[in-house]
């Protein structure tokens, strides 16, 4: 085994997990000045310049707060749902391709953990496990409140996953490939994906924001009929798990959005930036070309929450089952028959 190419892994999951962590950390920060924006208020200003320091406040009173267990709760499930949301949030950044390859000396450096040929349903998959997490936090507190708000996460998800992969279906029919790595590279320039599949994009989004629980089909968290949702009974860190994996799923989120549809790192006039700053910098302005978009995405998802009030849950299914399903199907069948009107002439 080349050792190089373990310690490049190793530096590369080092460094997506630490940057997962820190965005999602100040997105609790961002998400507070975004709302603050919006309704005309100054948001957090007192610890450091700006209310810089807020989120590392809000770190060291997680730890320090003290850490209660129901005493009629399943014990180990309780402990290991907060653990497995946090897990299932960070491994879906595996395979997405941050940044085009680097080239020191004689070797080349993938700026991606790994390309398999099938990452879409990679993610698909840790989409799926997402939900145990909540479910089983929900159901270990032995809380009323938790419970439905359990069983109401994992119904939405069901509902809008299905929606979701019947959008992708018309996206791999456009790009003939389900590895995103792939999909990245074959939009160079230009050739955004979105361009091609506007409606597809619309589907993904929406659906992306069910998922995420984010506003405003944040039902499992609705305040005013279920407490605080699936982790009322949660304290201490492993509440700080359920909220930043909710974070870190937003910047994943963002960035299979980004990856699939807007290019990931490609942007007008690449090539001339890799021929003008070389095999290590080009490279790395495109990474930043590419969380940029990714910080577009996180900044819509929170003006959304802040603008458009939450669904009723009849109204929640009825949008996934019957009009995001329906629709979908509506536009792989537009895109089979474009595509094969295309090649026939």
């Amino acid at each position: 085994m080349d050792i190089a190419f373990v310690i490049e892994k190793f530096v590369l999951v080092a460094i997506i997990f630490g940057i997962s962590l820190l965005i999602a950390m100040y997105s609790t920060y961002a998400e507070r000045k975004v709302a603050a924006f919006l309704q005309d208020r100054l948001g957090p200003d007192r610890a450091g310049p700006f209310g810089i320091l807020q989120p590392l406040a809000d770190g060291v009173k997680m730890f320090m707060k003290e850490e209660i267990i129901p005493s009629n709760a399943s014990k180990w499930l309780f402990m290991v749902g907060p653990g497995l949301a946090m897990l299932t949030a960070c491994i879906g950044t595996a395979v997405i391709p941050w940044g085009s390859p680097i080239t020191v000396g004689d070797r080349i450096i993938p700026l991606q953990v790994t390309d398999i040929n099938v990452g879409i349903l990679y993610i698909f998959g840790v989409v799926s496990l997402g939900v145990y997490g909540v479910m089983i936090g929900g159901w270990a507190s032995n809380n009323k409140y938790s419970l439905l708000s359990a069983i109401r996460a994992a119904s939405q998800n069901i509902s809008y996953e299905i929606a979701m992969g019947l959008s992708i279906i018309a996206l791999l029919l456009v790009t003939n490939s389900m590895s995103i790595g792939e999909i990245v590279a074959n939009q160079h320039g230009w050739r955004w994906n979105v361009l091609y599949q506007p409606v597809g994009f619309l589907l993904f989004m929406v659906c992306a924001f069910a998922e995420t629980n984010r506003a405003p089909f944040d039902l499992p968290e609705c305040e005013t009929e279920l407490i605080g949702g699936y982790h009322t009974e949660y304290s201490s860190m492993k509440l700080g798990f359920y909220l930043f994996a909710e974070y870190i799923n937003m910047f994943v989120s963002a960035a299979v959005m980004a990856s699939l549809y807007f290019g990931g790192y490609n942007y007008p006039g690449m090539d001339w930036v890799l021929t003008q700053t070389g095999p290590v910098i080009g490279p790395l302005i495109g990474t930043g070309v590419f969380f940029l978009k990714i910080f577009a995405f996180i900044f819509f998802f929170m003006w959304v929450r802040w603008t458009i009030p939450r669904f009723r849950y009849d109204q929640l299914m009825h949008l996934g089952w019957k009009i995001l399903i329906p629709l979908a199907i509506a536009n792989i069948i537009v895109t089979s028959i474009v595509i094969a009107v295309i090649e026939k002439f």
